[in-house]
């Protein structure tokens, strides 16, 4: 007794299902994006600036500690501390450096 052949319809709707997963398995196969934020300001007294960012990621689906990381430096009002900074988040291959401020938003 033969198998019987498998429609043309059946083998894309096959291919296309396991197409589409594709992406899915390479997604949880790549580690946890890190941003860098970068401020140049002392990291006491800024609740107001660091709340609302990390809610703005929560909206769009990113929780930190859960799917997403956070390096922050702060530069403690020392605006020539900022360059050094940003290298540093540079050599930690953050996915994107958020300079809150014009002294940070140059430097990153």
């Amino acid at each position: 007794m033969t198998a019987p052949l498998v429609g043309r319809r059946e083998l894309l709707a096959a291919l296309g299902g396991a197409a589409a997963s594709w992406p899915l398995a390479a997604r949880a196969q790549q580690p946890t994006p890190v941003i860098g934020f970068l401020r140049s300001t002392p990291a006491t007294g800024f609740a107001y600036i660091v709340d609302p960012f990390r809610q703005g990621l929560n909206d769009a689906g990113f929780v930190e500690g859960k799917n997403v990381a956070i390096e922050y430096r702060w530069a403690d009002n020392q605006e020539d501390r900022l360059p050094g900074l940003a290298a540093d988040l540079l050599r930690r291959q953050v996915a994107a450096i958020v300079g809150v401020g014009a002294p940070a938003a140059q430097a990153a």
